[in-house]
């Protein structure tokens, strides 16, 4: 009686989940996954009386990016997307593409979101944010 190598038995699996992955993926819908989505590189420095946030966008233009502060937070969201000139009829192949980023900055202290500046240069977003007094006093409240 020969005995079973389990060796062999794993190559036989892999071997039917190869085969049975590469029949059914061509039934899988991939566009869901063709928008890319990242996460920008950033760079946060606290000078004395205001914060700067330095983030990287590179291939965005002033108008595919939106800033905005709520609270303490910068939110930064950048989309864009490529297309090919639609005039021509006689494609074989046709591919567009599609980028968003999105990123959210907690800022530490306080800060005014009047007191704001923002710059895109060379794919470079610069925002500088205005730190505020923090509210200490608070609402009072009675007790009934």
């Amino acid at each position: 009686m020969s005995q079973r190598n389990p060796f062999e038995e794993l190559e036989e699996f892999f071997d039917r989940m190869s085969r049975q992955f590469e029949e059914s993926s061509g039934r899988w819908d991939w566009s869901q996954w063709s928008p890319q989505q990242r996460s920008a590189s950033i760079d946060l420095v606290d000078r004395d009386d205001e914060f700067e946030v330095t983030m990287d966008l590179p291939g965005f233009e002033k108008d595919e990016i939106d800033v905005r502060i709520t609270d303490q937070t910068l939110h930064v969201d950048a989309e864009r997307e490529e297309a090919v000139d639609e005039e021509q009829s006689n494609y074989i192949h046709h591919e567009r593409s599609r980028e968003s980023v999105s990123r959210r900055v907690h800022f530490p202290d306080a800060v005014d979101a009047v007191a704001v500046d923002a710059t895109l240069s060379n794919g470079v977003l610069t925002v500088t944010v205005g730190k505020s007094e923090p509210i200490e006093s608070g609402q009072e409240i009675e007790i009934e």
